[in-house]
């Protein structure tokens, strides 16, 4: 192991805030960082030589990943944290502009849905990974979520319990299982974990998420997230009775009055399958 991914894993370790699923994520990132860094060149580095130029370096190269503003404000944070607790915190700019990086649209009007073929889930080599994805396409999971399944807890028939450890805010939720299609996915996901999740005995977590992340790009897979677009987009047409403005259906404001109350009891409904308080939400995955 390099010297920085080292340090940067037992600074994790001595410094343990938040939530286990926060702490994991935080510990993932860095080392992330930690690879790209050396990959860009910056060699022999610890934790107390971070520069604004490795900063520079490392929003440039997530711009040239597509990644999205949501992923790229997230690692900010991260690195936040990093210069915080080495005592470089002036090191980082305060303003996110500073790099670039723009503010976070909560209202699209184009649609970000994915999904994956049977084709393109034969190309991921990892079976955990791959019935990962599934439950992603099937309920609309986070990747998390996906990762930490536990079929044998969470299958209750005809809706599935999710822990609040497995969870985004640590909020315990319900998402109806409602087609066979789904039924299918869940009795496979039951055959592949038995008694417990996604993630084999023999990983943790921040293990698994590596190998998905491998998986996924050898497989030619990104932006999976949009899987959960696609799961709020067809529940909504399922809920109305039409598609939602970003998969081309019509806006709110051309709705009757009785269209508009079924569009906000559907917009409702889907936030709290998505473990969202805010029905305003839903506008980045259905639009307005």
């Amino acid at each position: 192991m390099r010297d920085l991914n080292y340090q940067l894993k037992k600074l994790c370790r001595q410094c343990r805030e938040g939530s286990y699923a926060t702490q994991s994520n935080r510990e993932w990132v860095l080392s992330l960082m930690a690879n790209q860094l050396h990959e860009l060149g910056y060699r022999k580095m610890t934790p107390q030589s971070l520069k604004p130029k490795h900063i520079e370096a490392l929003v440039k190269l997530w711009f040239g990943q597509d990644l999205s503003v949501g992923t790229i404000k997230n690692r900010m944070a991260v690195i936040r944290w990093w210069a915080h607790k080495v005592n470089k915190q002036n090191v980082v700019a305060r303003s996110n502009e500073h790099y670039g990086i723009p503010d976070r649209r909560f209202v699209t009007d184009e649609s970000k849905a994915r999904s994956v073929t049977r084709e393109q889930l034969e190309q991921v080599r990892d079976e955990h990974v791959r019935m990962s994805l599934e439950l992603q396409q099937a309920f609309g999971l986070r990747r998390e979520e996906a990762m930490k399944f536990q079929p044998s807890f969470a299958d209750r028939g005809d809706h599935l319990v999710l822990k609040a450890s497995w969870t985004k805010g640590g909020r315990e939720r319900t998402i109806p299982v409602r087609t066979e299609a789904q039924r299918d996915v869940l009795n496979r996901a039951r055959r592949l974990a038995g008694f417990g999740s996604l993630i084999p005995s023999n990983r943790n977590y921040v293990h698994q998420m590596r190998v998905y992340e491998g998986n996924t790009c050898r497989a030619g897979l990104s932006k999976m997230h949009g899987l959960r677009h696609a799961y709020a987009q067809n529940r909504y047409e399922e809920l109305t009775g039409w598609k939602a403005p970003a998969a081309g259906g019509p806006d709110t404001r051309s709705l009757t009055p009785e269209q508009r109350e079924t569009d906000r009891k559907a917009r409702l409904l889907i936030s709290q399958e998505f473990g969202h308080e805010r029905e305003q939400i839903t506008a980045v995955y259905l639009g307005r």
